[in-house]
């Protein structure tokens, strides 16, 4: 991936941390926060191999927690930059006793490029990342094909990479872009969307655009590996 070209997707709000997140970012970070640098080794970080799943951007960590409450038997790395989100999942995990779930607080990018070996995860979610919805701003979109290129490399042979968001012109760029990915397989009948799957649990984001009218654009693909020769 170009680095040079890469504008972050994100800007940090300060102010919007709570006093009990702030207190759970204090003594819960070291039990679930990941700070060492360099490559991480996933399978000591959370002491066991088992099926791996990856949340970039989980915001409020209403998926990510959820699901791994669901499912004690898959592993779950959630990668946020926010530290008010960071530290609703931390109470969330402390709460629901959860030993599955591990958080990176930092740019998704960069972690992905330079701290996660490829063929690591059985599945990546990303649901309703920023829209950045004004024409100007569409060069800060998470999703683009240097950036879905990285993700395909990062999942293993039959992982899946699903997607979400409310707002139209994304969803179309989303597909355009995922579509042209080597690697990446769409799991939609038709090449387009999919229906919203039972099993992703609502965020705030979902349910504020729902209110507002919008619609919700569910995306998701395989990837899938050529045999060698």
């Amino acid at each position: 991936m170009d680095t040079h070209r890469r504008i972050r997707s994100f800007v940090i709000r300060a102010g919007r941390v709570t006093a009990a997140q702030e207190r759970a970012l204090a003594k819960l970070w070291p039990v679930y926060g990941v700070e060492t640098s360099g490559m991480l080794d996933l399978a000591t970080l959370f002491g066991r191999v088992a099926p791996r799943c990856l949340e970039i951007g989980f915001g409020a960590g209403e998926v990510i927690g959820e699901l791994a409450e669901r499912h004690p038997d898959r592993d779950y790395l959630g990668i946020e930059v926010h530290r008010s989100g960071v530290g609703r999942l931390l109470l969330r995990a402390a709460s629901g006793g959860l030993s599955n779930v591990r958080l990176i607080c930092d740019d998704a990018v960069a972690v992905l490029e330079e701290r996660i070996a490829d063929d690591s995860f059985d599945e990546i979610l990303i649901f309703f990342p920023d829209p950045w919805h004004k024409k100007r701003h569409h060069k800060r979109r998470l999703i683009d094909a240097d950036f879905a290129a990285l993700l395909a490399a990062k999942l293993r042979a039959n992982g899946t990479l699903r997607l979400a968001t409310d707002w139209q012109d994304y969803a179309e760029q989303m597909l355009q872009t995922l579509n042209g990915v080597a690697g990446l397989q769409t799991l939609s009948p038709d090449g387009t969307f999919v229906q919203r799957p039972d099993s992703r649990p609502p965020t705030r984001f979902e349910r504020r655009g729902l209110r507002l009218g919008h619609n919700v654009w569910d995306l998701a693909y395989a990837k899938v590996v050529s045999p060698p020769g």
